[in-house]
């Protein structure tokens, strides 16, 4: 054996041997076995043409650490990899890259900027998965799936169907989270929350009765006045219990507005009053709902001012129309400014994407019904059909399944699975289908269907044109829709929203073996282990449970390990901002795979965050060297020792400890304790077997014969979690045999 391990001379050629054996696919390594317990893993598919991060490397650790394990067990198992076409995320990128480039994406037609798209990642879509490969991961690539193959696809658009069949879609006009930035709407899930500094402005609106009376009322959004309906009080407040029924001035269109009572009211609020935007705030939504408001809109989902705001504010951004609305209310006497508060903090939703303040603006949106979904997940959980592995986080999936509104699906964007829904051109109900689309001058032009048929009587080829670079559609919630799989006829133009991205993930267990080898799915299905950060349990672990039960009335796994945030040293988010970002690639070339690995999973907790930094990795690649330079002696004393006539003092207490590792290791496995698995074979091999043993056989208590037995169990017992350098002093302390010690039987304790 050469003096030092160098894992950079030993990965890649590795690898290549597993891949060459096909050793991750069961139906080579199991060829010969028969009645093989199923042991299956769903891989989290990771943006196809993203490079991973350090929680990718997290995953494939523990997830890589079962998989061999029950490789070796004899289970029938498998991992199944894949990649995911990552939606708007994707198209945020691909934007940002035309933007570049001096283009815009208005600027083509639909299917033209989703081809780009789709070359953009064809272009890239090898960097996840070779990285997955450098980590070591254990996969079966011939079932590798791409959330956008086309027979995916087909799965994907036959839920939608059955989930129309039962009556579980509905198509509402309905207020929804909307980034302006992105040019698209989120579920609830979808919107994070933060904190912002802004100002709240007192604004006065004066009675009709009274004209030199008014009522003062403290608002963020001075920009939604336009779109105003009512005030509100809250009805048993004396203070302003007399101005029910009254009526104000609306400080910016003059119109009248009363004032309603509503027990939503936060008397300690402000002045007690506040103004009623339904179009625009979700509780306000509700209020307008009870009260049969009217619905006003005034930003546009450009996060522009709409036609409300007349000749001076139309048309201008949100931002621009804030202060400039403040400046003109002040200068009017309708802002108190002595009780203006510039650094006001309140709580916004953003963006999870971009980070863009979420609107709430009314759409004609596609929403599934969740509560017929949820009520069987909830009836599975409380049996224990899947355990929740992971602090506390068994009670948080509860609350979100208890609490979780219908789910709006639609997204306004090019980048995912179409809409398997189809409007009549000739309905004259559908006559109000707005189209965008580039012109004949190449122009982006926006018109109803009975203007464009209008057009296309003057100018012949209008519809076609519009059809055939077609951009966006926009259907009011009067329009009359088909759901099909295909074209109902010629007479058909299909809806360009999109799945949000989530709803074809939430089928991955179910759509992974359905579209793959045959047989896979009565082989594999439920799947063992899904394993994911607790970061997405409400947007992915939930959703998988709701839609795998649906499908396939069974949950699709029986255990969710949920791993935490990897942090850096000092406990603190890694972000590029605070430069504590760790590149796994970066760290796999100077200390290697398995220092990566183990730095990650050892003490690792199921729930709970790790932090790691550089002396993780430096240990952990002492601790791969430790494991050569022990193999490297044992090898040595076994060939020049004499050979052992009689046992040693010692050597059958070293076999019933060793016993006792393998049954605790074993056991540890069995539990999904990886981290408590590595802790102890860290512990065993560095302070027992090396510290202990190897001195002992030195000085003869200990039969070199034992010693080797012992090591080849502790190379067994390591392997899933430093599967290369295992792998490579197996080679050198077995060069007679050809079998890889990723196809060797995991060890049993002899009592």
């Amino acid at each position: 054996m050469d003096s030092r391990y160098d894992h950079q001379q030993h990965e890649d050629r590795i690898s290549a041997k597993w891949t060459e054996t096909q050793a991750f696919n069961p139906d080579t390594y199991l060829a010969t076995r028969t009645g093989a317990k199923s042991f299956s893993v769903i891989m989290p598919p990771p943006n196809a043409n993203d490079p991973l991060h350090i929680g990718h490397a997290m995953f494939v650790a523990l997830e890589d650490i079962l998989v061999r394990f029950h490789r070796m067990l004899g289970d029938d198992a498998v991992w199944i990899p894949g990649t995911d076409h990552a939606g708007i995320e994707t198209q945020f990128v691909f934007e940002k890259k035309l933007k570049k480039d001096g283009k815009s994406r208005f600027q083509f037609d639909r299917n033209t900027l989703y081809q780009m798209i789709w070359d953009y990642v064809q272009e890239n879509s090898d960097v996840a998965v070779n990285q997955l490969k450098k980590l070591g991961a254990s996969a079966d690539w011939s079932r590798f799936r791409f959330t956008l193959d086309p027979q995916v696809v087909a799965f994907v658009l036959q839920t939608f169907e059955k989930l129309h069949q039962r009556e579980l879609v509905y198509r509402q006009w309905r207020q929804v989270n909307y980034c302006t930035r992105c040019g698209t709407s989120y579920s609830d899930l979808e919107v994070n929350h933060t904190e912002q500094v802004t100002s709240l402005v007192y604004v006065k609106y004066f009675f009709i009765d009274k004209p030199d009376e008014f009522l003062t009322v403290a608002t963020t959004r001075p920009e939604t006045i336009f779109a105003d309906t009512h005030l509100a009080i809250h009805p048993d407040n004396p203070k302003t219990k007399n101005y029910a029924g009254r009526q104000v001035l609306n400080p910016l269109t003059g119109e009248t507005m009363s004032i309603l009572e509503d027990s939503f009211v936060d008397p300690e609020f402000g002045t007690g009053v506040v103004k009623i935007t339904p179009a625009h705030d979700a509780t306000d939504w509700e209020v307008g709902q009870r009260h049969h408001l009217e619905i006003r809109l005034a930003l546009d989902t450009t996060g522009k001012i709409t036609a409300l705001g007349g000749d001076k504010y139309a048309g201008l951004k949100l931002a621009a129309a804030r202060q400039q609305i403040i400046d003109d209310l002040t200068a009017s006497g309708h802002i108190d400014t002595e009780k203006t508060n510039s650094k006001y903090v309140n709580r916004v939703g953003v963006c999870y994407r971009c980070g863009t303040v979420i609107e709430k603006i009314p759409l004609a949106q596609f929403f599934i019904k969740v509560r017929p979904l949820v009520e069987p997940v909830q009836a599975a959980l409380s049996e224990g059909k899947t355990t929740i592995h992971g602090a506390g986080h068994d009670k948080i999936l509860d609350h979100w399944l208890a609490n979780l509104k219908d789910w709006n699906i639609s997204r306004q964007i090019v980048w995912g699975i179409r809409l398997p829904v189809w409007y009549q051109l000739s309905n004259k109900k559908n006559k109000s289908l707005t189209l965008t689309y580039i012109d004949r001058e190449q122009n982006r032009a926006t018109r109803s269907l009975e203007g464009v048929l209008e057009q296309d009587k003057q100018h012949p080829g209008e519809l076609e044109t519009a059809l055939k670079n077609l951009q966006q559609l926009s259907a009011p919630i009067e329009a009359e829709y088909v759901v099909s799989v295909e074209a109902p006829g010629d007479d058909y133009i299909q809806e360009t929203d999109t799945f949000d991205t989530w709803f074809s993930s939430a089928q991955w267990p179910v759509v992974t073996l359905k579209t793959n080898k045959p047989g896979d799915f009565d082989r594999f299905y439920p799947t063992s282990v899904m394993e994911t950060g607790y970061d997405i349990l409400p947007f992915w672990v939930m959703r998988m449970l709701m839609m795998g039960v649906f499908l396939t009335d069974q949950v699709p796994f029986t255990d969710v390990y949920l791993h935490g945030l990897v942090r850096d040293q000092k406990g603190q988010k890694m972000s590029k901002s605070k430069g504590n970002v760790i590149n796994p690639l970066a760290i796999i070339e100077s200390y290697g795979a398995d220092a990566l690995r183990m730095a990650l999973v050892i003490r690792s907790t199921a729930g709970l965050d790790k932090s790691v930094g550089e002396a993780d990795f430096k240990a952990m690649r002492n601790f791969t060297n430790k494991l050569w330079n022990g193999a490297r002696f044992v090898k040595n004393l076994a060939e020049t020792a004499p050979a052992a006539t009689s046992t040693l003092p010692q050597d059958e207490a070293f076999t019933q400890h060793l016993d006792e590792i393998i049954t605790t290791v074993t056991q540890q496995l069995h539990d999904l304790k990886m981290g408590l698995a590595a802790d102890t074979l860290y512990t065993e091999f560095w302070h027992w077997y090396c510290d202990e043993c190897i001195e002992s056989a030195k000085q003869g208590q200990l039969s070199p014969t034992v010693l080797v037995a012992g090591l080849d169990v502790f190379l067994k017992l390591l392997h899933p979690f430093a599967p290369f350098v295992t792998e490579a002093i197996w080679a050198e302390l077995h060069p007679q045999t050809s079998e890889l010690l990723v196809a060797t039987p995991w060890p049993i304790a002899a009592q």
